[in-house]
């Protein structure tokens, strides 16, 4: 059954690369089906890919090879809750591994230019938490990293 709500990601001709990456790399992930162009268009020819059905950790999304042009913007990104170091260092390095760059903050952007924010719940919980103190520190410590370092939020959390 098709969701009601899919994202849309526009590609230059390499959607079915990215969603074999993502489908590879993040939990709850899967290429669902490929469809190939029934004719010639502006940033192809038929038969070409021209769109990828894909699930990213459970999120329907549709990859587009609409050509050059429209990139993506760190103003759309995908956040994904981990649960500890070694979940977010392997999510992290696949990102940067692949051709990604390291951003602030436990964000990072892979190379298709997607951005991702890794971010272990102990972080999400602490700024969020009741204690704002404790928030206080957790967001200040976190201001200094790119890739978020999970025992020095937990000492951060305690003070």
């Amino acid at each position: 059954m098709t969701s009601k709500n899919t994202i849309c990601l526009w590609f230059n001709g390499d959607a079915l690369d990215a969603a074999k990456f993502y489908a590879e790399t993040f939990p709850d992930s899967e290429v669902r089906a490929v469809h190939r162009a029934p004719g010639d268009y502006p940033a192809g020819k038929e038969g070409d890919v021209l769109t990828v059905d894909f699930t990213v950790a459970g999120i329907p999304c549709i990859g587009l090879n609409g050509g050059p042009g429209p990139s993506h913007s760190i103003a759309f990104s995908f956040q994904i809750a981990t649960e500890d170091q070694e979940e977010t260092d392997r999510l992290w390095n696949a990102i940067f591994g692949n051709g990604g760059q390291e951003n602030a903050c436990g964000w990072c952007q892979d190379k298709w230019g997607l951005s991702w924010q890794i971010t272990p719940r102990v972080l999400s919980e602490a700024v969020a938490g009741s204690d704002p103190a404790a928030a206080k520190r957790a967001f200040t410590a976190m201001m200094d990293m790119r890739k978020i370092d999970v025992a020095k939020i937990e000492a951060a959390v305690r003070g």
